[in-house]
């Protein structure tokens, strides 16, 4: 960002942190939960802007100070070096927190997990993959629940609705790490149905959405949907088979079929289904807009063609491969137990990269 983008920023950005300011000090706004809770989440999105301009602002006084005061005081000549050295440092954060971002990369995240080519063996796969992002949200403390599972007959995950979720006013949301997890993940090793030991490639897929706060906010017309009532079946706890309380519902228009089995009403699931298919409405839009607005040019990090391979977990070699970055790592055992970190971060700095170059 030029020096002249990065000012006008920092103005747009003083200028809503005081209105979200004002906006948090009136008791009204806590009439309703949801404004509130947005502008709260937008507020603590801002601070850390807030905080480095702050910084920055201090430490250029302070350096200008030290400049006029050192032909006078030779300790102040002293601290010159090192108040240049913040000053660069608090003007480079300043500058990358102000660039382009995703505007959903505060958003809770609804993912999907479908097994693929491979049979059982691959629904054996998604079975991991859910398990994989259950331990990573526990190392983050966020909210996982799953909505719906549809399972095979060793077990696996046919496919497998999972809601997550950062606690509170959280600046760093779910979407911001999850959304590179979207596309067809390839896994290489000796299946449970092998009985001569050898090695077979298979498949699951990952869909990935950011979750609107409201239903309201995605326009569904009533007509446009098929409303399915049916036992549940399979993850639940107690009593999740007595009653005709699972959900599914069927947007006609585009035949995205959403299912929810985890609540314990009908009403309830068909609440969760209603967020889960606003979520996916909204993604399917956006994303038509994108393609129209970047036809010709080459897809970003995070748009990545969903129908591509974008990982393989190789367990011969304890291998894990993300193709979109060539990122490879030895570590495949602590992956799969959560270990997500390395990989997403580098997978966000190519994200950032990408951005920058497309200014």
């Amino acid at each position: 960002m030029t020096e002249k983008s990065v000012g006008t920023a920092i103005d747009d950005v003083l200028s809503e942190y005081s209105g979200l300011e004002t906006q948090l000090s009136d008791p009204s706004l806590h009439d309703d939960p949801a404004a509130a809770r947005r502008v709260g989440k937008r507020f603590a999105e801002l601070a850390p802007v807030m905080s480095t301009y702050t910084r920055l602002a201090a430490a250029r006084d302070d350096l200008e100070a030290a400049r006029e005061l050192a032909d006078d005081d030779a300790s102040f000549a002293a601290e010159i070096p090192e108040l240049e050295r913040t000053v660069s440092t608090l003007d480079a954060a300043l500058t990358d927190l102000l660039a382009p971002r995703d505007p959903h990369d505060g958003d809770d995240v609804v993912l999907e997990i479908k097994s693929g080519a491979g049979g059982e063996e691959s629904a054996l796969f998604a079975s991991d993959l859910a398990r994989m992002y259950l331990k990573y949200c526990e190392r983050h403390g966020w909210k996982a629940q799953i909505l719906g599972v549809t399972e095979s007959d060793l077990g696996g995950y046919k496919d497998a609705t999972l809601s997550i979720k950062s606690p509170g006013d959280s600046p760093d949301g779910v979407w911001a790490r999850l959304k590179f997890e979207a596309g067809v993940h390839r896994v290489q090793r000796v299946p449970v149905t092998e009985s001569q030991g050898r090695i077979h490639t298979s498949a699951a897929g990952v869909l990935a959405y950011p979750e609107p706060d409201e239903v309201e906010q995605i326009e569904i017309d009533e007509s446009d949907l098929r409303i399915d009532v049916y036992r549940s079946s399979g993850k639940g706890g107690q009593g999740v088979n007595t009653t005709d309380s699972a959900v599914r519902i069927t947007h006609l228009p585009t035949n995205i079929v959403v299912t929810c089995q985890n609540e314990r009403s009908q009403l309830q699931n068909k609440a969760r289904a209603m967020q889960v298919l606003a979520a996916r409405l909204q993604a399917a839009a956006e994303e038509k807009a994108q393609a129209e607005a970047s036809e010709g040019r080459t897809a970003q990090v995070r748009t990545v063609d969903r129908s591509e391979r974008i990982r393989s977990y190789n367990y011969p070699e304890n291998r894990v491969t993300d193709h979109r970055i060539g990122y490879k790592s030895n570590n495949l055992d602590a992956v799969l137990d959560g270990d997500l970190d390395a990989l997403l971060d580098a997978l966000v700095a190519a994200d950032k990269q990408a951005r920058l170059e497309a200014q």
